[in-house]
C-alpha cells in the first residue's frame, strides 16, 4: 500500500466562482494524526466533505488507500469512519442501542459494539439513554459510531468544539491512543493550534482555501524561535556593544533583543555589557508561541 493514506492533487471546489478549496495537495501518512488547521471559514469542512464524497470536486483528484475516490467510492468509504459537525443519535435510546442499529446497517460483528464502547470509555454508561449524556459523552459516542466498522482512516471535524476543559483532555487522549493501539490513521480538524500541538504528528494549515503549510509538527515548532531581551541603563550603548561583538539584534523600547538563546550566548552578552561599564537590569526569555506563528501565517495569507 502507498505510504500515504490520503493524497489529493490540486483539489479545488468553487461556489459561485469563489474557491472554497483552492488547488490543495494533502499528503496524510499512514499511522499519522494529521492536524488540519485553519481559521473558521478557511475551507476545512469543505475539504473534509470532498474526502468523504459528500461533495463533488470542481477539479483535481483524491486518492485514498492508493485508490481513486471517483472510481472506487464505495470500497474506500467502507474503510473510513467520520464525525463531521455534531454526531447524530436517537436520544431516547441507550448508547448500546444506538450502536446496535448502526451495527445492523454496517453488518459488522456484534462483539464490535463492546470493543468500541471500551475504546471510548463508555462501558459504564452503555445502557443509559443518550439524551442524558454530557456533550463530551455524546462526542465520544460519535467516535464509537465512527469506529464501529473498524476503519483504517478516521476523519474528525472539530471534535473538541463546545467541550469543557476536562472533555477536551479526554477527547485529546482518546485521539492520541488510536494510531498506536488500533492502527487507525486520524485526520482531525481544528481552528485551535494549541489543541493540534498536543496531539498531531503532521500539520496542514489552510487559509482562504489554500494550503499554506504542510509538514511535521516538529518543523512547525522550529519556527517558534525564542528571543532574549536585555534591559540596561543605556539601550543605545548596549546595542552598539553587542553589535560590535558580532551579535545581530534589534532595539525594542527599553530593551535590546536577540534571537540567539543558548546559555553560552546569554553569558557572553551579559559579560560584554558589564565589561563595557553598563548596568544590566533584566535578562528575559521571550517565548514565541505556536499560536502566534499560526496567526502570523494565516494573516500573511489573508493579506496576499
Amino acid at each position: 500500500m502507498n505510504q500515504y493514506v490520503v493524497e489529493t492533487s490540486n483539489l479545488t471546489k468553487t461556489f459561485n466562482g469563489r474557491a472554497a478549496v483552492n488547488q490543495v495537495n494533502l499528503s496524510i501518512p499512514k499511522g499519522a494524526i494529521y492536524g488540519f488547521l485553519g481559521p473558521n471559514g478557511a475551507g476545512k469542512t469543505t475539504a473534509i466533505k470532498l474526502l468523504l464524497g459528500l461533495m463533488k470536486e470542481t477539479s483535481g483528484s483524491i486518492q485514498i488507500f492508493g485508490k481513486e475516490l471517483k472510481k472506487e467510492k464505495q470500497t474506500i468509504l467502507r474503510n473510513i469512519g467520520s464525525l463531521v459537525e455534531s454526531p447524530s443519535y436517537y436520544g431516547h435510546l441507550s448508547a448500546r442501542e444506538n450502536l446496535e442499529l448502526l451495527q445492523i446497517i454496517l453488518q459488522t460483528p456484534k462483539e464490535r459494539i463492546d470493543e468500541v464502547l471500551s475504546i471510548v470509555r463508555l462501558e459504564k454508561d452503555a445502557n443509559r439513554p443518550v439524551k442524558g449524556f454530557s456533550l463530551g459523552m455524546k462526542q465520544r459516542l460519535g467516535i464509537a459510531s465512527a469506529l464501529l466498522g473498524s476503519p483504517e482512516l478516521l476523519i474528525l471535524d472539530e471534535p473538541t468544539n463546545g467541550l469543557d476543559p476536562s472533555g477536551i483532555i479526554e477527547m485529546r487522549e482518546l485521539i492520541k491512543s488510536l494510531p498506536e493501539k488500533y492502527g487507525v490513521t486520524v485526520l482531525v480538524s481544528s481552528h485551535l493550534l494549541s489543541e493540534i500541538d498536543q496531539m498531531a504528528t503532521v500539520v496542514g494549515i489552510i487559509s482562504k482555501g489554500s494550503l499554506i503549510f504542510q509538514d511535521s509538527i516538529d518543523v512547525l515548532r522550529k519556527k517558534s524561535v525564542n528571543k532574549i531581551r536585555i534591559q540596561t541603563n543605556n539601550r543605545e550603548a548596549a546595542w552598539k556593544v553587542l553589535i560590535k561583538e558580532g551579535l545581530k539584534g534589534s532595539a525594542e523600547g527599553d530593551y535590546v533583543s536577540f534571537n540567539q538563546s543558548t546559555n553560552k550566548d546569554v553569558a557572553a552578552m551579559v559579560r560584554a555589557l558589564v565589561q563595557n561599564g553598563l548596568d544590566v537590569y533584566r535578562v528575559e526569555e521571550e517565548k514565541r508561541s505556536l499560536e502566534s506563528i499560526f496567526l502570523e501565517m494565516t494573516k500573511e495569507a489573508h493579506s496576499l
